[in-house]
């Protein structure tokens, strides 16, 4: 019914009011139980057999709701009622701030693509935290992506992060560090080894000075190059990180079949979707076979059907995310390639 009525349907409207309105819908649903009994009967799949243990926690399946869909944790932990196994809300920075001006968001129609330029709106950490302290974590694993503001010098981002980390420690269960949204101008400077070594091991020590700890992933740029790819190894071993999310947006635009005057139009932003896919899985694969499968990567970019999950799982992902792919495929892609994986 997704892809017959309602995504032509959705697909008539612009990109980010159909979010919002799509966001407000779902959120009205979800109040009510016999509505999540149904959605649950038609799109959860369980099975002792889909469930993983990964940064020392059991996710319920391997699919994931990626960051950047729920920024504001607006349905965070319902998502589970769609058959996911666990969400990531975000990127969240310290304060709130609104993002690149409209219009932000573009359909790739023919590519099954997304360019978004969105810019880290959020509402900030203290909404953010205020929402997480209320959810049900129960059945679904909940991971924080955080990032620093836009007018926080690089210089001073470690405290950006730092804030997001102290304040949501409570609510969530994994921690992102996002340096590699192409949208925040000189973020992806932070991927550079160095200033990303002293940010990371800055979050290890706040993480050791709490009784437990919660696993820190880095979320890394599909545009970097071997060589950079080697130093990520080094510098997710160097720091005591649990593991690495590949792959972000790309600011490539090589081979696709929107136009070049219609790209021209859009101009800036991250291309996430079907275009994506064979870079992301090349970098999860490099990534896997450098560190000898040292420590685990999520996989992400590109995953349009249980095919193209089952490529990210064999190139050494344990786990995956959706993004694209779910707006594109609906939630039945959830399920879809939860049985394939049975």
């Amino acid at each position: 019914m997704y892809l017959r009525l309602i995504r032509p349907f959705l697909f008539l409207w612009d990109a980010e009011k159909v979010h919002h309105f799509t966001f407000r819908i779902l959120s009205f649903m979800l109040s009510a139980e016999w509505v999540k009994n149904i959605l649950r009967e038609k799109y959860v799949l369980q099975s002792p057999f889909l469930e993983k243990e990964v940064f020392g926690i059991r996710f319920p399946n391997p699919v994931g709701l990626a960051a950047g869909f729920d920024k504001d944790a607006k349905i965070g932990t319902e998502w589970k009622h769609l058959g996911f196994g666990f969400v990531e809300t975000g990127t969240i920075t310290p304060r709130p701030q609104a993002g690149n001006p409209p219009k932000r968001l573009f359909r790739l129609k023919k590519d099954q693509a997304i360019i978004n330029r969105m810019g880290f709106n959020n509402g900030g950490v203290e909404v953010a935290a205020e929402r997480l302290s209320k959810m049900d974590r129960r059945g679904i694993v909940l991971g924080a992506n955080i990032g620093k503001n836009k007018d926080t010098p690089n210089e001073k981002a470690v405290d950006d992060y730092l804030i997001c980390f102290e304040k949501l420690f409570h609510f969530v269960d994994y921690f992102v560090v996002n340096v590699s949204s192409p949208n925040t101008p000189g973020l992806r400077e932070l991927q550079e080894k160095e200033p990303l070594t002293h940010l990371l091991k800055q979050l290890v020590y706040k993480n050791n000075s709490f009784s437990t700890q919660k696993p820190i992933l880095l979320k890394i740029a599909p545009d970097l190059t071997d060589s950079q790819l080697d130093d990520i190894v080094e510098v997710v071993k160097d720091s005591g990180i649990q593991g690495v999310i590949a792959t972000n947006t790309t600011i490539s635009r090589d081979n696709l079949l929107t136009s070049g005057e219609q790209l021209s139009r859009i101009g800036a932003g991250g291309l996430s979707g079907k275009p994506l896919k064979d870079r992301s899985t090349y970098v999860i694969r490099y990534l896997f076979k450098k560190s000898k499968g040292a420590f685990p990567i999520i996989g992400v970019g590109g995953i349009m059907t249980p095919q193209d999950a089952k490529e990210k799982l064999a190139a050494g992902a344990s786990l995956i995310q959706l993004y694209t792919g779910f707006v594109y495929g609906g939630p039945s892609l959830v399920r879809r390639i939860l049985h394939s994986l049975l």
